[in-house]
C-alpha cells in the first residue's frame, strides 16, 4: 500500500475523548448553507443512478439527495441514533464509531455508490475506512466524498487543520489513491464569491480487494 508519509500525530484531535460521547445530543442543524447542498445534490444526482443501493456512510438527519429520484436501498451508517431516525431518505441505519470500529458489515460489491458528506475530516483511520467502502462496492461503482471549509475544530484531525481548501482536495484525493483499490479520480469545486464553498473528490472502485 503506498504510504501517506504522514506521522500518526497527523491523526490526532485537540478532544480525544469518546467520538460517542460527542455525538451523544443530536444536530438537527445543516452544516453547509442552501447553495451548497444543492451542489452536493447536484453531484449525487450526476453519480448515483436511480434504482441504485447506496451507503451514506457518516450520515445523520438529512442525506441531500435528490428528492425526484428514487433508488432501491440508502443505507446510512452514522453516529446518532436520533438523527439516522428522522433521515427520510434511509430504508435502513446502524450506528457505528468508524474510528474505533472502521470494519463495515456488509458484504462485498453489495453497493452500487457510496457518499461521505462533509465528514472526511473527521476519520483518525480514512485509508482504512476507505479501503472498506472499496470492498462493499460493486466494480466501477462511485465513492463520492464532498466536504466544505467547516468543521467542529476540536473533532477534526490536525493535518485537516493545518491544510487549506485545495490542499484538502489533494489529501483526499491520496487517501483513495492509498486504499489502491480506486482510480479514475476527479475533483471539483463550486467555490461562490459568497457563502459556503463546496468540494468534491470522486474515485470508482477498480480492483477488488
Amino acid at each position: 500500500m503506498p504510504n501517506l508519509n504522514l506521522p500518526p500525530e497527523s491523526f490526532r484531535r485537540h478532544d480525544e475523548s469518546a467520538d460517542e460521547t460527542f455525538y451523544t445530543f443530536p444536530r438537527f442543524v445543516e452544516h453547509i448553507d442552501a447553495d451548497a447542498i444543492a451542489a452536493v445534490t447536484q453531484i449525487y444526482r450526476a453519480y448515483f443512478p436511480p434504482r441504485a443501493s447506496l451507503l451514506d456512510l457518516m450520515s445523520s438527519w438529512v442525506s441531500h439527495l435528490p428528492e425526484e429520484v428514487e433508488y432501491a436501498r440508502v443505507v446510512g451508517v452514522g453516529m446518532n441514533l436520533e438523527e439516522l431516525a428522522k433521515n427520510p431518505r434511509l430504508t435502513e441505519f446502524r450506528v457505528q464509531d468508524l474510528n474505533c470500529f472502521p470494519e463495515l458489515p456488509f458484504d462485498a460489491n453489495e453497493f452500487d455508490g457510496a457518499a461521505i458528506c462533509v465528514s472526511i475530516q473527521y476519520l483518525t483511520q480514512p485509508v482504512e475506512v476507505l479501503r472498506q467502502v472499496g470492498r462493499v462496492l460493486k466494480r466501477n461503482a462511485p465513492l463520492v466524498i464532498t466536504f466544505s471549509n467547516r468543521c467542529f475544530p476540536t473533532k477534526a484531525v490536525t493535518i485537516w487543520q493545518t491544510l487549506g481548501d485545495q490542499e484538502h482536495l489533494k489529501l483526499v484525493d491520496a487517501y483513495l489513491r492509498a486504499t489502491e483499490i480506486f482510480s479514475d479520480i476527479e475533483m471539483f469545486q463550486h467555490a461562490p464569491p459568497h457563502g459556503d464553498p463546496l468540494y468534491a473528490v470522486i474515485g470508482r472502485k477498480i480492483s477488488d480487494c
